[in-house]
């Protein structure tokens, strides 16, 4: 199987069993055009952005919530937090909050599956 370096980062054998450790958690994996240099996994409808430089997955900024193609960051509004991205947003209610936070608890614990 070939891959091109510019679409797809090569991975180690340690990230390729973390991926597939992802993939039997319930992640699928997404592909953005303009986050080629990351692994974009979902589950739920939030989505993180890993790293695979240095030999490690690492988490890229903040998961967000999948609007369309674009990832929503969570923000505080005066009128309460949302998931926004460019002119749309998502209320975050408190399950999706709820479901945020254990989105977050499932990746970081999969991934500290690496050590270090």
């Amino acid at each position: 199987m070939h891959h091109s370096p510019m679409t797809e980062p090569t991975l180690t054998p340690a990230q390729a069993i973390i991926l597939e450790g992802l993939v039997r958690s319930g992640f699928r994996f997404l592909n953005f055009e303009r986050y080629a240099r990351y692994i974009p996994v979902e589950k739920n409808g939030f989505v993180a952005l890993l790293d695979p430089s240095g030999g490690k997955l690492a988490l890229f900024s903040q998961p967000g919530y999948l609007i369309g193609d674009g990832i929503a960051m969570l923000i505080e509004r005066p009128e309460g937090k949302a998931f926004v991205w460019h002119a749309r947003s998502v209320a975050a209610t408190s399950e999706l909050l709820t479901a945020y936070e254990q989105f977050k608890r499932e990746l970081n614990e999969l991934l500290n599956l690496q050590g270090g």
